[in-house]
């Protein structure tokens, strides 16, 4: 009910106009009027609004996972190939912005490690999977996109936001359509360019291998990359729109394929 809020409040601020944009001389009232979703402080109680319901659907999805690790045999094996709730929204994130679709029977098995334990709780896992891709595509459409990212310990006892399962899923995604990124990462540098903040996160936290010495990335400098990453997905969305993926390119995985070996792009491993 949340989340169907959220999306309600969402398209009436993206439809309602009112008032005129604030310039460098004030309002003219000769302009047309703009949409809600313009001003400052009704983006503010929409991302509080998002806020609220992704955290609710977080703690959902935590909860989920601790009933699936109670039906693992192997409890480790299955925790170390599990995605948690920000390697989902990584992959997800990487299957909205590239160059085909991918189906769900593509997908979920990157998730999904383990049979439901019943009809119910099979129904209210992909329930909750759907609504977490609906909203990653909104927030791709409407310019609000915010990776939802993992938090560490600090030596100092704080904590501070990590980004490896969010790149591991995005990697996974990535994947799914290996031959198609593959081949244009091999032909246009402008996409390893947008891909730049994502790639630098990914070696920092050992998703990606290099077979190159790379400099450690300082706090600042990882901070900055994380605060980048809504403006490269952004620019490889737009990407993706302006130049698809030819026929040649989009050469379909068969689920049954084993998962593709390790690739190099521009002088780096990248999975």
């Amino acid at each position: 009910l949340g989340m169907a809020g959220y999306y309600a409040s969402l398209d009436y601020a993206k439809n309602r106009p009112q008032g005129r944009a604030l310039g460098t001389g004030g309002k003219d009232a000769s302009q047309p009027q703009v949409r809600i979703i313009e001003h400052a402080d009704v983006k503010r109680m929409l991302l509080a609004q998002k806020a609220y319901c992704e955290g609710a659907l977080a703690l959902e999805l935590y909860c989920a996972r601790l009933v699936d690790e109670q039906h693992t045999g192997d409890a480790q094996a299955a925790d170390d190939a599990r995605l948690l709730l920000d390697g989902v929204h990584g992959l997800l994130t990487s299957l909205a912005i590239g160059p085909s679709p991918a189906m769900p029977d593509e997908w979920l098995p990157e998730i999904l490690h383990e049979p439901f334990a019943d009809a119910e709780e099979g129904e209210r896992i992909l329930t909750l999977l759907a609504r977490l891709n609906d909203s990653v595509l909104l927030e791709i459409e409407t310019g609000s996109y915010e990776p939802i990212l993992g938090e560490i310990d600090t030596d100092d006892g704080s904590t501070a936001f990590t980004s490896r399962g969010w790149c591991e899923g995005f990697s996974r995604g990535i994947d799914l359509l290996a031959a198609t990124w593959e081949s244009r990462l091999g032909q246009d540098s402008d996409l390893m360019q947008y891909l730049g903040p994502i790639i630098a996160l990914s070696i920092e936290d050992e998703v990606f291998d290099s077979d190159a010495e790379f400099a450690a990335l300082t706090d600042e400098e990882y901070g900055e990359c994380l605060a980048r990453i809504p403006d490269s997905i952004g620019a490889v969305a737009n990407y993706w729109r302006e130049n698809p993926a030819s026929a040649d390119e989009q050469v379909a995985r068969d689920p049954g394929d084993a998962p593709t070996p390790p690739r190099r792009r521009g002088g780096r491993w990248v999975h």
